[in-house]
């Protein structure tokens, strides 16, 4: 990308365009053009509503859409993670076999490693795997935006391809709307979804100490890639750079 601060707000706001559309238009059509009866409204109820429309050539169509889209998003899904373990092997945050790359240059053990949580997550239903994934999601945003403030209040100097032009507070306040929502979206899920999802959080908050444990003791081998740039050094020569 080659000027962040131009493209990324362009492909935000196009995007939002895109997926609004992509909801509003199916849904739109499909309340006006049939008569309304909620009780219907179950999984693939599009295809059927299609059908009515178009035709089965439109339920077909429909059908189709729906799986290549939901196995687009899954390959995605499965990609982002698997480098992002191994982005976090070649950080020293886990261990080295994480940044292992098959010979096509993808992430052969990261990979496999998120394929087991798809597979542990098997047992439960549909609805309750989207509702475990929300959750999580939700308290992974809360995160980031804990991160967000936190590094513009530590490092406010660190190099940024992007930067949101507010100051502090600023990024406080911006921060609270969508808090508020996520702890109203993690207020109303269920209690096996909840239990579920805490235990995972719980794990995730274990892991680290023990990791760095288990590098003190040298179980593992843990290693920093030396090419990867480091934000903190860059931040702190910004900072030098600005008080000479």
């Amino acid at each position: 990308m080659d000027n962040p601060k131009k493209t990324l707000p362009k492909a935000l706001f196009y995007a939002l365009i895109v997926v609004v559309s992509g909801y509003f238009f199916p849904l739109l059509i499909g309340t006006g053009a049939i008569r309304l009866n909620r009780d219907l409204w179950t999984d693939g109820y599009f295809s059927d509503v299609a059908k009515l429309v178009g035709g089965v050539w439109l339920r077909v169509w429909v059908q189709v859409a729906a799986a290549m889209s939901t196995i687009g998003m899954f390959v995605a899904e499965m990609s982002g993670d698997s480098f992002q373990l191994l982005g976090m092997a070649e950080r020293g945050m886990l261990p080295t076999f994480f940044a292992k790359r098959s010979r096509y240059g993808t992430p052969l053990v990261g990979i496999l490693f998120s394929a087991s949580g798809v597979i542990l997550l098997s047992w439960l239903s549909f609805e309750e795997i989207v509702a475990a994934e929300n959750f999580l999601y939700c308290f992974g945003m809360i995160l980031e935006f804990i991160s967000f403030i936190r590094l513009r209040i530590k490092h406010p100097a660190a190099s940024r391809p992007f930067k949101i032009p507010v100051g502090t507070v600023g990024s406080i306040l911006l921060c609270i709307p969508p808090t508020i929502l996520i702890g109203a979206v993690l207020a109303v899920s269920s209690l096996k979804v909840a239990v579920i999802s805490l235990v995972a959080v719980v794990i995730g908050l274990v892991m680290q100490p023990c990791l760095k444990h288990v590098e003190k003791k040298k179980w593992l081998k843990f290693s920093k890639n030396s090419d990867l740039p480091d934000p903190l050094v860059a931040a702190h020569e910004n900072t030098e750079t600005l008080v000479q």
